[in-house]
């Protein structure tokens, strides 16, 4: 017989990730027939360094700029110093970046310019390990 009935087919295998309830701290994960989690130091290549810190300064003259139409002024360049900060550290940490973005991004949402220069810095850091 050379027919499909003579053949086993083996149960379909769900190699996907379901958590319910409670709460729950992942790190990197990898799921699935082959799949590897890597985690690493974070790194620039010398051209993303330059365009970040373009970005920062340009970040930075929108928010004088504009300063009087935040709604905390103080509180914005408190962060945009925290992000450079973290940049200027040997290994920035993902996840400071990540938050000091979101953060910064929330604080610039009633100026475009503002959102539109934060989404570019965003942009570039997007290339880093982690975010």
């Amino acid at each position: 017989m050379t027919g499909s009935d003579d053949r086993r087919q083996d149960p379909p295998v769900n190699n996907g990730l379901m958590i319910s309830g409670g709460t729950h701290y992942v790190g990197n994960q990898a799921v699935g027939h082959g799949a590897q989690a890597f985690s690493g130091s974070v790194s620039f290549q010398p051209q993303d360094a330059e365009r970040t810190a373009e970005l920062l300064a340009y970040v930075e003259r929108l928010l004088e700029e504009h300063r009087a139409a935040l709604a905390d002024p103080d509180a914005t360049s408190r962060e945009l110093r925290r992000l450079r900060e973290e940049l200027d550290e040997a290994e920035p940490q993902p996840t400071v970046l990540r938050r000091a973005l979101d953060r910064l991004n929330e604080f610039v949402q009633p100026v475009t310019p503002l959102v539109v220069a934060v989404g570019q810095l965003a942009q570039s850091v997007q290339g880093l390990p982690g975010l």
